[in-house]
């Protein structure tokens, strides 16, 4: 999969969304109190501290707020993505900073998670203002694979969660491909697209939205799913 491609992509459908009449205070639901100024000062202020990362080697970058303005926080942001792209255009296997010591310290694992995390963020954007798209079935199963590989597990070693007490199952209806979280054989499954597990992973989606089915043992099940997997 070509991750700084789909980051390109990405990237500009946020920056599409910071129009000159954009509705800076729209509440962004399911991100606690944020609006979607913060939304876009977050994605763009995330955007800089990878490039600091890469290019320094450290991850306690911390930048001025976002513009307040409209159109010069378009242009901030366009700045911010730009600057990440020219950084990570190089060959993934190229050693770079990470946060964690799980998965490879590479450029690789940044065009990857920065094109999961902004692939999430856009579809924020969206519902912030009413047109959530669904995922492109492809990504959207190699971000529920990120969870269980990148989120969950670091989430037990923060302590802001605990190891599952029963193994969980989740099935793609559109690709199917399937994943197990936690020990033993699954209590329970739960089954729909790609991009509505991804969703329900990320807490964007409630566990008992109709798009999404159960099977087994579901109230175990759903405890699993709060977790939380993610941060």
């Amino acid at each position: 999969m070509n991750f700084l491609a789909i980051l390109r992509e990405q990237l500009s459908a946020f920056g599409e969304l910071i129009t000159p009449d954009v509705e800076l205070s729209a509440p962004v639901p399911h991100c606690g109190d944020w609006t979607f100024y913060d939304l876009a000062d977050h994605v763009g202020q995330g955007n800089l501290w990878v490039v600091n990362a890469v290019a320094e080697g450290r991850g306690d970058f911390q930048g001025e707020p976002a513009p307040k303005d409209a159109v010069e926080l378009r242009a901030w942001y366009d700045a911010s993505a730009s600057a990440m792209v020219e950084t990570l255009s190089v060959d993934p296997a190229t050693p770079a900073w990470t946060f964690t010591s799980a998965m490879p310290r590479t450029v690789g694992f940044w065009q990857r998670r920065r094109a999961l995390e902004t692939l999430v963020h856009v579809w924020d954007g969206h519902n912030a203002f009413g047109t959530p798209e669904a995922f492109d079935p492809a990504i959207a199963s190699d971000g529920v694979t990120e969870v269980f590989e990148l989120f969950a597990p670091r989430m037990i070693k923060r302590g802001l969660a605990t190891e599952p007490e029963v193994a969980l199952g989740l099935r793609s209806t559109d690709t199917g491909q399937s994943w197990t979280y936690g020990s033993g054989e699954p209590v329970a499954e739960l089954t729909g697209t790609s991009s509505d597990l991804l969703l329900a992973l990320w807490q964007r989606k409630d566990a008992e939205d109709p798009a999404l089915h159960w099977k087994g043992n579901w109230a175990a099940g759903k405890r699993v799913l709060a977790g939380p997997l993610v941060p």
